[in-house]
């Protein structure tokens, strides 16, 4: 095997290639997961490049073996064909782009891993650039990391059919009562809306200290849930049909108050500067350290398609 680093990404992702043709890149994983932990750690991302084309069942059985636990039970993708394990990459307007955010930040239980792979490479863009969020948390003015920690956010979501995902398909059950008392269950509070929608509330820490290397990372969906997210014609018009708290997802401070757009701005700028992306080429398997690093996408053209597992659930206090 060759490790390295990409020319346009010289810190991260480390990157494996094999030394020849034929490698059985499962079998190698198996062998050497303490290895690729090891630089998972480190870098937060690693690049498998070069050991097979395109395929969802080759990168179901690599990321099978990093981790024994892939989560089967994930309502915000949509399942890649037959798979029960292996999603499709989020359903979003190809010329738009998908902000930074640490998978499921806003939930009770996240991954501590997750894999992407790409299937079919776009003819142009559609990269998943990655930000280290120690970095992030390093660089940012003290005061506002402070209060970050102090404060903490508050995820407001409505699922609002059609709009995106729908409650039943996201809590995998059609009986409101079942998903009711999964909120209880998560301490997560919500309401029935009188059009038959599903709003719910959670408070969650906006930094956390990483259960393995004991580093605090910048860990949320502050950037990718904020309305300022949206461009402005689409915000007031959603503002005007249900108000701040009928948007389909909006954050704001623990306490209920409402996070300045000029704040938001300050963070996304430092997570884009700091920021790094390549090119995918087919076949190409990312594993990143979720809570190390955030991901995104950037718009793109052409077909495209990135499947997504996830693994290593946990959650609570501190990772826990």
């Amino acid at each position: 095997m060759t490790f390295g680093f990409l020319p346009e990404a010289p810190s991260a992702p480390a990157v494996i290639t094999p030394a020849g043709p034929g490698v059985d890149l499962p079998g190698w994983l198996r062998e050497n997961r303490e290895r690729v932990e090891a630089l998972l750690l480190r870098h937060g991302a690693v690049l498998l490049r070069g050991f097979h084309g395109g395929s969802v069942e080759k990168f179901d059985q690599a990321a099978s073996a990093l981790c024994d636990t892939l989560f089967r039970e994930y309502g915000d993708l949509p399942r890649e064909g037959e798979s029960d394990r292996v999603y499709q990459s989020t359903p979003y307007p190809e010329d738009l782009s998908i902000l930074f955010h640490n998978e499921s930040s806003h939930l009770p239980r996240w991954p501590m891993r997750q894999f992407f792979s790409c299937v079919v490479a776009p003819l142009t863009g559609g990269q998943t650039p990655i930000v280290d969020c120690r970095t992030v948390l390093d660089r940012m003015r003290p005061e506002l990391v402070e209060e970050f920690a102090t404060r903490k956010l508050r995820y407001v979501r409505n699922f609002i059919e059609g709009v995106d995902v729908s409650w039943s398909r996201f809590y995998g059950t059609d009986d409101p009562a079942e998903v009711g008392r999964k909120c209880a269950e998560e301490g997560t509070t919500f309401e029935w809306t009188p059009e038959g929608g599903l709003r719910t509330s959670r408070q969650a820490d906006a930094v956390l200290r990483h259960p393995t290397t004991g580093e605090m990372v910048f860990f949320n969906q502050l950037a990718l849930h904020h309305p300022s997210a949206l461009d402005p014609e689409t915000r007031s018009s959603l503002a005007e049909l249900g108000g701040e708290d009928g948007m389909p997802r909006n954050v704001f401070w623990g306490d209920g108050g409402v996070i300045d757009d000029t704040v938001v701005a300050e963070v996304r700028e430092l997570m884009d500067r700091e920021s790094v992306a390549f090119t995918w080429l087919e076949g190409d398997v990312l594993v990143i350290d979720n809570m190390l690093v955030a991901h995104s996408r950037s718009p793109f053209t052409g077909p495209r398609k990135i499947v997504v597992a996830l693994g290593d659930m946990t959650g609570g206090t501190d990772g826990r």
